[in-house]
């Protein structure tokens, strides 16, 4: 009989595997789905430059974006490769390129179909979401809605784990069948090697913890001094969104530099006093930290009179002022040139594209990794001002193959913006 039952238990195993295996298949095809944190990561990294879900920016405000658009194929190419699409002669997207000023799309050749699905779920989403601008501040955002996406690694990581016991179960009961078979019928069988000597096991043990413990330690080596999501507390409560997003200050007010040299700047003192000077007092919308905790905005502002000594009453300075200690955000090593005014000024670069979308945060957090690997996708897809810049008159070729129609702009990739002595000199 155990003969028998080890027989059929061989001949079955392959398809009770093949029966566990298909209780994943359902569960898997859920991953397929669009991810909305993906999404979010992905909008903020190549949208958010020049596009809100909510508000017009530099483009259309993207809440219904599917539903404007005739076709979703359509709209794929269009984020693909929107001159293409113009040259097609479809009325829809030339009639959004007359609304824009004839401002051209940047194209998005790096983006697959699934990632364009992962923007358009988040942008779905967040159209829904009356709390946008809280979420879009907070760091911890993505976790959340992490928790709303369908990333379902944990249950797959159980499954496969289950599946393995099973495996290693049937495996042993199909050795101790077999075993108990040839004594029954006199024939000598040795003992089942215990699973902890078993060398095809323990090798199996070693190569897999070999796998995951290389995995893990060339991720964290990869991660080494990158800030991403690194938010500091300030000695005082400055929010963007209020200063930025809802007063509409222009960035270079406060960090002239940015057009002009290497570095944006800290504005000084006298820069916030400017306007301090007559606002002692705050209304606006409530202030709330990262953490829930809310803020009281004229308080903040006495801590300014208190650094630079004014007194608001006798609308004075009445004693010396101290250094504001603010804490920098954005690092990159010392082996790695950046240029502000080139990406400004040159590169026409708006601050959303390094910084996220700076006019919505309350407290301030480091948006991208701003690896290597960030900054060079950045070059390969960027445009260049080709045209009427004196600046790139000496690519005689490059000109010539516009004319010619060979190509129909010029990234920064090919001018040389991924050579290593533009960064690394």
């Amino acid at each position: 009989m155990y003969r028998r039952v080890s027989i059929l238990l061989r001949k079955h195993f392959v398809s009770v595997l093949i029966l566990c295996a298909s209780i994943v298949i359902p569960f898997s095809s859920v991953k397929a789905a669009a991810d909305p944190a993906k999404g979010k990561a992905l909008f903020q990294t190549n949208c958010a430059s020049c596009h809100n879900v909510h508000k017009r920016l530099t483009g259309p405000a993207l809440a219904g974006v599917e539903d404007r658009w005739p076709d979703k194929k359509l709209l794929h190419q269009w984020i693909h490769n929107s001159p293409a699409v113009l040259a097609s002669g479809d009325k829809y997207a030339n009639d959004l390129f007359n609304e824009y000023n004839k401002t051209q799309m940047t194209t998005f050749p790096q983006l697959s179909d699934g990632d364009i699905e992962d923007i358009l779920a988040y942008v779905s989403v967040e159209a829904k979401n009356t709390g946008a601008s809280t979420a879009s501040t907070n760091p911890a955002a993505p976790a959340a809605e992490g928790e709303k996406g369908s990333d379902n690694s944990l249950l797959f990581g159980i499954i496969t784990l289950v599946l393995a016991v099973v495996a290693l179960i049937l495996m042993q009961i199909n050795s101790n069948l077999n075993k108990l078979a040839g004594d029954k019928e006199g024939v000598p069988t040795p003992d089942p090697v215990p699973f902890y000597k078993n060398k095809a096991y323990l090798a199996l043990v070693i190569l897999v913890l070999f796998m995951v413990g290389g995995y893990f330690t060339i991720n964290g080596a990869v991660g080494l001094g990158r800030q991403k999501d690194y938010m500091p507390v300030q000695p005082i409560f400055y929010s963007h969104k209020v200063h930025a997003g809802i007063n509409q200050i222009n960035c270079l007010y406060c960090h002239a530099g940015a057009e002009k040299s290497k570095y944006a700047m800290i504005p000084s003192e006298n820069i916030c006093m400017n306007c301090h000077k007559a606002i002692n007092s705050y209304s606006g919308p409530e202030l709330v930290t990262a953490e829930g905790k809310r803020i009281d905005g004229t308080a903040e502002i006495a801590k300014l009179y208190d650094y630079v000594g004014w007194d608001a009453k006798a609308g004075k300075y009445t004693k010396p002022g101290k250094p504001i200690e603010w804490t920098k955000i954005h690092n990159l090593p010392d082996h790695v040139y950046f240029n502000h005014s080139q990406h400004v000024v040159a590169g026409q670069q708006q601050c959303q594209t390094c910084h996220g979308a700076i006019t919505e945060m309350d407290e301030v957090h480091q948006f991208a990794d701003l690896s290597m690997g960030w900054c060079i996708n950045c070059h390969r897809t960027t445009k260049v001002q080709f045209a009427d810049n004196n600046y790139y008159s000496i690519f005689e070729k490059l000109h010539q193959d516009i004319k010619d129609k060979k190509i129909d702009s010029v990234t920064v990739e090919m001018v040389g913006g991924t050579e290593c002595q533009k960064c690394h000199y």
